[in-house]
């Protein structure tokens, strides 16, 4: 234990005066002086505690990562690229190969082309500008629903890629089970021919088949 040490007694403290034998006292009007006080510690400590603290909470922040660098204990996330769009297949169908569209579903089951006119009846019979090519198909309604079907709505195409609608007054001389912008009940099949006006060298090469005017149509190859 150590021993508090003694004030010298030579030394004179503020405000006091000297007495007898050899010390000093308070000087008259003048309060005793207190001892120096203690100086505490526990702030020190608590203040040094509280750093670490903050420092090992910033250097943990640092291993989030948040920059999305990869390293051993956090590796950096991948994100997936979005899907490629599926690619549409453009080649045509063979004949007799059912292909649908909408509400329908076409199988081309012939064609027929170099007519010069169609129809027996002097006053419902066409001559053709070039020549009338016949395209038969037998359509299916896939629907749960009656749907309205029209041969105006088919496209021929030749083999030098040109487009040609159809010819409707001509296709008056055919025997056909669709009347223009007939219904067909769910599940019902019927044949339809549709007739084209074509120069008279074209080549028949694909007709497009559709629900409707504005729906994205089936291609089939007539060669």
């Amino acid at each position: 234990m150590t021993t508090p040490q003694q004030p010298d007694p030579r030394i004179q403290p503020p405000n006091y005066v000297p007495q007898q034998p050899g010390g000093w006292q308070p000087a008259a009007g003048f309060p005793p002086a207190q001892p120096p006080k203690k100086k505490r510690k526990w702030p020190w400590i608590v203040g040094g505690i509280v750093a670490v603290f903050v420092v090992a909470s910033m250097a943990g922040g640092e291993d989030d990562n948040p920059s999305g660098s990869a390293n051993s204990d956090n590796p950096a996330r991948v994100v997936d690229a979005p899907a490629a769009a599926p690619v549409k297949d453009n080649t045509p169908a063979a004949m007799n190969t059912p292909v649908r569209d909408g509400k329908f579903e076409f199988v081309v089951t012939g064609v027929e082309s170099g007519l010069a006119s169609l129809g027996d009846n002097p006053f419902l019979a066409e001559e053709a500008q070039g020549q009338f090519v016949i395209v038969t198909m037998t359509v299916t309604n896939i629907s749960d629903a009656p749907k309205g079907l029209s041969p105006s709505d088919q496209k021929l195409i030749d083999a030098q890629g040109r487009e040609f609608g159809p010819d409707t007054s001509a296709a008056l001389n055919l025997d056909t089970d669709v009347a223009f912008w007939d219904e067909i009940n769910p599940g019902n099949t019927v044949t339809m021919p549709v007739v084209f006006d074509m120069p008279a060298g074209a080549v028949p090469d694909a007709i497009e088949l559709h629900d409707s005017m504005f729906s994205g149509g089936a291609t089939v190859s007539l060669r």
